[in-house]
């Protein structure tokens, strides 16, 4: 029976129009149902606005006749009768009780002088910043001028209150007879002229040109509000206007849960068409994304050269990769399903794999790795690198821990040998340095070398002489002796500052080991015709240090200095070693008054290898710095303020 190939079977038929029909019809019908939710919303928005544009228009004209009925009532004081005490306090009391927004009425003569008041004033200057006498003179003047009625600004009074005046001029015969003032509280107002249902509807304040809220009058609190509006309120004027926001009010569910319903049944209508094939969809697209995702994931874990070990919460092998097993000789099928000891384990260091082969299952493996050594199958050992992280399952749990491992036994070598060529490297600039001071020290040598030529032939001459005064001898010999012990002592700080040894850390006294230092290259410092200056601070504590490494160091940069004064004329030529306790560390500090350092050879100064000298090596520096921070300190250079430059090395301290 002949197969039929993929390509030769005929496409089933579609029918796209039948199939997207439904779908489109349910997609209009949700279309048009949150159109016309839309639209409810619109219109009902828009409804509140008409009605709060209508209540505002009402309260202003509301406002409006209550301030015009006021001034034509303090207009009318009877100038002749309202002098009295009694009678002013009638009217004044009437109008202030009659829910008028004014609490406070004065009446002033014709000069603007304060005749009656009610009620009394305590105090005759306003709470506002920057605010004149109680009433406003300026306000007066300019209602007589006009002949009506003026209205001052609004100004803050206590109880976080604000206030204005209207002043109404009263004539008698054509002629001012006094001037009614009227003192409006901006709260009080609003409390007496907005009714109880319109302050449920909105929230109805007084606000500046600066949108500060003057007054308010709201009985609701802490609830939504919606799109605002506000209106000039003139009178008073002065930029004030009546500010109204709506409460956001609950609206009725009944239409929206209908609507909502319908949405939803369409929905769930439509979803159920798909659900289905979205299900099968889905499960054929994990499975091939799986797929792909495993053997991208095995292609990679195949290529590395790191390698991968998993274990599970026993300490059982369940996974390795073949980078691992290449590296330890062992196939995967002989290394998964091991349990400790390990065959890659060597027999020497079996105690040490067990005990951080305990810690790993406890989770207190280092964070940063850790090392050790690994045999191969053919028994050669290894160095590795191994860094362990916890091992999550798909629920989230922990299933074990995933180890990779890094030969590093090249790396190892390597930095061994680089260990020892720094080695090489500092006793070599060591053997350069004595070999730069060898004119100085031959000459420092010269000197009890000649003299014990001296002493020796001066008791010769005595012997010769028949001298029997042993005193004089004996005195020549001491002189003899004194000087080989100096020869011997120069010779012996040549020897131990030259020779290679093991870097040890012992307890260095600095004061000692700066002394041995100066005198060392004190005879050069005099051949160049420059003065050493000591400055180190008595009782310093000792540190530890490798007093070789560190005197290299030190010994260095005094000799930089001198040579930096090599061209310099002048007759006070000075190196200043300086050693003092600071912040519970010693702070060495080498200064020089030569050329100084350019600032451009500042950034590469302590990089190997780069020397502004023409016959220098460019390590001397670099070693310098590599001494300080093996001994956990810092190095660095500033330039001196006068001339020459300043090499400071800071030193962790220990005391003994």
């Amino acid at each position: 029976m002949r197969a039929i190939s993929a390509s030769a079977v005929p496409p089933a038929p579609t029918f796209w129009g039948l199939w997207w029909l439904p779908r489109l019809a349910f997609l209009m019908f949700v279309a048009a149902v949150i159109s016309l939710l839309w639209f409810l919303e619109k219109s009902e928005h828009e409804e509140q606005r008409t009605t709060l544009i209508s209540d505002m228009l009402w309260l202003e004209q509301n406002l409006r006749f209550l301030l015009a009925h006021n001034e034509e009532i303090l207009g009318h004081f009877d100038p002749q009768r309202i002098n009295l005490p009694d009678v002013f306090e009638a009217h004044a009391r009437s109008l202030i009780n009659n829910k008028t927004g004014i609490y406070q009425i004065i009446w002033l003569d014709r000069t603007g002088k304060t005749l009656h008041s009610l009620p009394v004033p305590t105090d005759t200057v306003m709470v506002g910043e920057g605010e004149g006498p109680l009433p406003s003179p300026s306000i007066s003047r300019l209602a007589h001028s006009l002949g009506r009625a003026v209205y001052s600004p609004a100004y803050p009074i206590v109880q976080s209150d604000w206030q204005f005046e209207v002043h109404v001029p009263v004539f008698r015969g054509g002629q001012i007879a006094g001037t009614a003032v009227g003192i409006y509280s901006i709260r009080r107002l609003l409390e007496d002229s907005v009714p109880w249902w319109l302050a449920e509807r909105y929230r109805i304040g007084i606000i500046d040109q600066a949108n500060q809220q003057l007054g308010l009058r709201s009985k609701v609190s802490d609830v939504a509000f919606g799109s605002e509006y506000q209106i000039p309120f003139d009178p008073p004027g002065h930029g004030l206007s009546l500010h109204a926001m709506p409460y956001e009010l609950a609206k009725p569910l009944a239409g929206r849960l209908i609507s909502a319903a319908l949405v939803f049944l369409a929905i769930l209508v439509l979803f159920s068409l798909w659900a289905l094939r979205r299900d099968v969809q889905r499960r054929l697209a994990a499975e091939a994304a799986l797929q792909t995702e495993v053997a991208f994931r095995k292609a990679m874990e195949d290529s590395v050269k790191t390698g991968l070990r998993a274990r599970n919460l026993q300490g059982m092998i369940t996974y390795v990769n073949p980078a691992f097993c290449q590296m330890v000789g062992w196939p995967a099928d002989e290394l998964i399903g091991r349990i400790p000891p390990m065959p890659y384990w060597a027999e020497e260091n079996l105690n040490e794999a067990r005990n951080m082969h305990a810690r790993v299952m406890t989770g207190q493996a280092p964070t940063d790795g850790f090392e050790m050594q690994f045999k191969r199958r053919n028994g050669e050992r290894f160095d590795a690198l191994i860094h362990e992280a916890p091992l999550i399952d798909s629920q989230g749990k922990h299933a074990g821990w995933m180890g990779s491992v890094v030969d590093i036994t090249e790396r190892t070598r390597a930095a061994e040998l680089a260990h020892q060529q720094e080695e090489h490297l500092q006793a070599s600039a060591r053997l350069i340095t004595m070999g730069e001071m060898a004119s100085s020290l031959a000459h420092e040598l010269n000197q009890p070398l000649s003299a014990i030529s001296g002493y020796a032939a001066g008791c010769r001459n005595l012997i010769t002489a028949g001298t029997t005064s042993l005193d004089e001898i004996d005195g020549a010999l001491a002189k003899c002796q004194e000087q080989a012990q100096r020869a011997g002592r120069i010779i012996r700080r040549i020897y131990e500052f030259v020779r290679r040894h093991e870097p040890k850390t012992e307890f260095c006294d600095l004061d000692t080991l700066l002394s041995d230092l100066i005198v060392l290259i004190e005879a050069d410092a005099r051949r160049q015709k420059v003065r050493i200056v000591r400055q180190i601070q008595s009782a310093l504590p000792t540190i530890q240090a490798d007093q070789i490494l560190l005197g290299q160091a030190v010994l260095n940069l005094m000799k930089n200095g001198i040579e930096s004064m090599r061209q310099i004329e002048g007759t006070d030529l000075t190196l200043t070693v300086s050693a003092q306790l600071a912040n519970q560390q010693i702070l060495i500090s080498i200064t020089d008054c030569g050329c100084g350092i350019p600032a451009e050879d500042t950034m590469k100064l302590f990089e190997p290898f780069y020397t502004t000298k023409s016959e220098g090596l460019g390590v001397g520096l670099n070693i310098c710095r590599s001494v300080v921070e093996a001994h956990h300190g810092r190095l660095w250079f500033e330039p001196n303020p006068a001339s020459g430059s300043t090499f400071h090395i800071f030193l962790p301290l220990t005391r003994t």
